[in-house]
Formats: structure tokens, sequence, C-alpha cells
């Protein structure tokens, strides 16, 4: 992954995750994400639709934006194609409370009890869009 696409994920953008329902048709749910190593990471405390879409077929897809420029004609973005893997994890909270310190505020804790969850690692296969990190 490009030191460019890294710099951008840890700004913090509202990350687009695409799964696939038992039916085919896509499903989109706006996450926030995080990096471990090459992978990239997202923290839930509930058993979602995303995650049984994930569990089925891990083939996704997340698309984020880079800060806007005004004036621009077409912004920077990211399109991230990934194989995801959902572990269940005591640990959940901690990276929520993690990626709070980006997505709120510095001094932020995650605003929901501890306890266990599930944290999905994405394994990037692809990235493309309009940037420096697009292939």
């Amino acid at each position: 992954m490009s030191p460019e696409l890294r710099a951008l994920i840890a700004a913090g953008p509202m990350a687009h995750l695409s799964t696939i329902n038992p039916d085919g048709s896509p499903q989109v749910s706006v996450i926030w994400i995080g990096m471990d190593g090459d992978d990239l990471v997202s923290g839930h405390m509930s058993w979602y639709v995303k995650l049984r879409n994930i569990r089925r077929d891990p083939r996704v897809v997340l698309s984020f934006d880079a800060p806007r420029d005004p004036g621009v004609f077409l912004n920077e973005y990211a399109v991230v194609r990934a194989r995801a893997t959902v572990e269940a994890r005591d640990d959940a909270w901690d990276l929520l409370d993690r990626l709070a310190k980006v997505y709120m505020a510095p001094d932020a804790e995650f605003p929901a009890p501890k306890g266990p969850g599930y944290v999905v690692r994405y394994r990037v296969e692809r990235v493309g869009g309009v940037g420096p990190w697009a292939g």
C-alpha cells in the first residue's frame, strides 16, 4: 500500500463498505477504517448484516474521499478491492476507541459500553480511484 494511501486512511475519511447480500444485491455501510500493518481493519460491536455478508462472501469494496480541494473538477478518492475476514474479538472496543480518537476527537472515548465484538480485517487486493494511490 502506498504511503499516500496510508496517509489518507490515517486522516480518517469515512469509508463506504460494499458487501454482497445473499440475493446478489449490494449492501453498503459507512464505517470507520484503520490500519493494522498492511491490512485495513474495522471494529463492530454487534453482528450486523455486513458481517454476515462477509462471512458468507469475503469479496468487498471500500471507497473513501480525500479531503475536498475547492475548485477541483474531480476530487481525489480511493477504491480498494479486498478479501475480508470477520473475527469475534474481546478487543473490538479497543480498536473502536483508537479510531474514535481519529474520527471524533483526540481525547474521545468510544461511546459504547466495553465488551466483546468483531474485528474485520481487509486484505487489500487492488487499489484504484483518482490520486497517487491509483494503480
